[in-house]
């Protein structure tokens, strides 16, 4: 499923245009993203939630030379699935 099938179906079950289901996804995305760049956690309980975490530099290696290279540190999103998706799915 991508965005456009995502905003479909979400406006085939709320009986509402695509142009709202749009607006409201957008509103949701965006509204994720942000907390996240605060530094903040997102959490849908039942569905999963949202987090940053930082990952350390490190040394890796470059698969065609074999030299060592080094990768930068950076923050990176984490979902975790929750216990009532977690089970829909198993």
């Amino acid at each position: 499923m991508n965005k456009s099938d995502l905003i479909d179906a979400m406006a085939a079950d709320a009986g509402i245009t695509k142009a709202a289901a749009k607006k409201a996804l957008e509103s949701f995305l965006g509204n994720v993203e942000g907390s996240l760049k605060n530094g903040n956690r997102v959490s849908l309980v039942g569905f999963g939630s949202w987090s940053v975490s930082k990952r350390a530099a490190r040394e890796g290696r470059n698969p065609q030379t074999g030299k060592t290279i080094k990768i930068a540190a950076k923050n990176v999103v984490k979902f975790k699935a929750g216990s009532d998706l977690q089970s829909s799915v198993n």
